[in-house]
């Protein structure tokens, strides 16, 4: 796999401090996402677009088809590798109780692309850390196969439910894992820290200038406005973008020197569109070519004659071309003017100061009270489906006290504990000391695998990767990573 290290400068780290010894393998690896706003930009726009729709189509990742399988005890008690250490989670103001357990803001949904193209999502929680901008869930919902690649279009949604993103979405930066999950596709591992961007947020339009629309990097489009033939013949003397459509009969088609002509425009393909003269005259190009943002259902639905394709953010886009067409006056015809329109961008401000952030304890004993939190989706085994994915769902008990395996995956040490949440809650939290006022606690695992262990056909048991020595250096490693702002002040976008 291509290894990408971020630099020096950027994760505020000294060379000491990313030093390994010749002899040992490195215990941590990294990825880039997304570090640039621009192209984290068109992520962000990817799943907002069309009032999330691209959100609502996701489906819950399923590892693979042993993604329900059987447990072995190890007889281990799965001893620290080192010291026990923790650091404290942040809280920001309280949300509305709930009954039994309080679900903690930290919460949400990750969203990518698989391999295959697909909208896939995951649970996912918020942590606590120095740049206030990192994510916790489970490695296989970062990495392609637990291993080589990271996943397209990574984000991270708060609070999600049924398409809204109420504080905005996160993109991902960069992503950091076990090097043993990276390198091996090996499960103890299976967890991922995501420093994520600034929350980014759609909040309304305003009209703009041709110029200042060509230049805009952001969501736009071209809003039609009709007018009388008197206001188009005024825009077509000062050289506003205006058109007329309707039927044309043959005796209807005219010179541009006859007197009071129309001009319409007439979409053509692109090669006609390049055979076509510069100029005024009858089948002469119409301007420049138009390119039109679209949705994907938009893109797959247009017959032509444009040409379907993406810009450098990754939105789908048709690019229009369009000839002269010069009639008669007083035909029966509808004319209309452009107008500019962009779409303004929020910025929500750092991950940790929206929606606070939960601790993060390694070392720990096996054996304690834990709340797992999740969005299962998946049905059981059997074809039972009791969860929606809809909202966050919880389980609470203690691990089990010995460490075990799953000869299904390369795992040979998991926590265990009893809970029945199945796919979908990949990656979500496992809290120990959770204060159901604070609504925080600390992060000392993430759902990796689902299983079912009596053969009854539904899931009783979820495992984790044990959070040790290891993953609190992945988590230093982390805790560093500088990332930015996707927009200004005025919505405008940064690079």
């Amino acid at each position: 796999m291509k290894r990408l290290f971020i630099p020096l400068a950027a994760a505020c780290l000294s060379a000491a401090a990313l030093a390994v010894p010749a002899t040992a393998a490195p215990s941590w690896a990294t990825d880039n996402l997304q570090p640039k706003p621009a192209d984290a930009y068109g992520d962000a726009y990817f799943w907002l677009d069309s009032n999330g729709a691209a959100l609502r189509k996701a489906t819950q990742y399923n590892l693979d088809a042993k993604n329900v399988s059987k447990l072995v005890s190890t007889g281990s008690n799965g001893a620290p590798d080192g010291k026990p250490g923790m650091t404290g989670p942040t809280t920001t103001p309280k949300a509305a109780v709930s009954k039994n357990i309080n679900l903690p803001k930290t919460i949400g949904k990750v969203f990518f692309l698989d391999k295959s193209g697909n909208y896939r999502w995951c649970s996912a929680t918020s942590i606590q850390s120095r740049n206030r901008n990192l994510v916790a869930t489970a490695g296989h919902c970062v990495f392609a196969n637990g291993k080589d690649d990271v996943y397209d279009k990574w984000i991270f949604v708060p609070g999600y439910y049924q398409g809204k993103a109420p504080w905005g979405v996160y993109v991902g930066a960069y992503a950091f894992t076990a090097y043993d999950l990276d390198t091996y596709d090996d499960y103890d591992g299976d967890f991922a820290f995501v420093a994520v961007h600034n929350g980014f947020a759609l909040a309304g339009e305003k009209e703009v200038s041709r110029n200042d629309f060509k230049a805009w990097a952001g969501d736009k489009w071209v809003k039609p406005r009709e007018i009388s033939s008197a206001e188009f013949l005024k825009c077509q003397l000062t050289l506003g973008d205006c058109w007329s459509e309707g039927e044309d009969k043959p005796a209807d088609l005219v010179g541009p020197d006859y007197p009071g002509a129309v001009l319409e425009k007439v979409e053509v393909s692109e090669a006609a569109y390049k055979a076509a003269k510069v100029g005024k005259g009858q089948g002469f190009k119409f301007g420049e070519p138009i390119v039109e943002q679209v949705t994907k259902p938009q893109q797959d639905a247009y017959q032509g004659p444009g040409v379907k394709g993406t810009d450098k953010l990754g939105n789908y886009t048709i690019t229009h071309y369009y000839t002269q067409k010069w009639v008669k006056p007083g035909t029966s015809r509808k004319y209309f003017e452009a107008h500019y329109i962009l779409g303004i961008a929020k910025d929500m401000g750092r991950l940790g100061d929206v929606v606070g952030g939960q601790g993060v304890a390694w070392n720990q004993p096996l054996g304690q009270q834990v709340t797992a939190f999740g969005y299962p989706s998946a049905p059981h085994p059997d074809g039972d489906r009791p969860f929606s994915g809809v909202t966050p769902k919880w389980c609470s008990g203690k691990t089990a006290t010995k460490s075990y395996q799953v000869n299904t995956f390369k795992v040979e040490t998991h926590q265990l504990l009893k809970c029945s949440m199945t796919p979908g809650a990949d990656g979500g939290p496992w809290l120990i000391k959770y204060d159901n006022n604070k609504r925080t606690g600390y992060v000392n695992g993430v759902t990796s695998l689902f299983h079912d262990n009596d053969g009854n056909g539904r899931v009783d048991y979820i495992s984790s990767a044990i959070f040790d020595g290891e993953v609190a250096d992945v988590y230093n490693k982390a805790n560093y990573a500088e990332t930015k702002k996707i927009v200004g002040p005025n919505g405008e976008l940064l690079q």
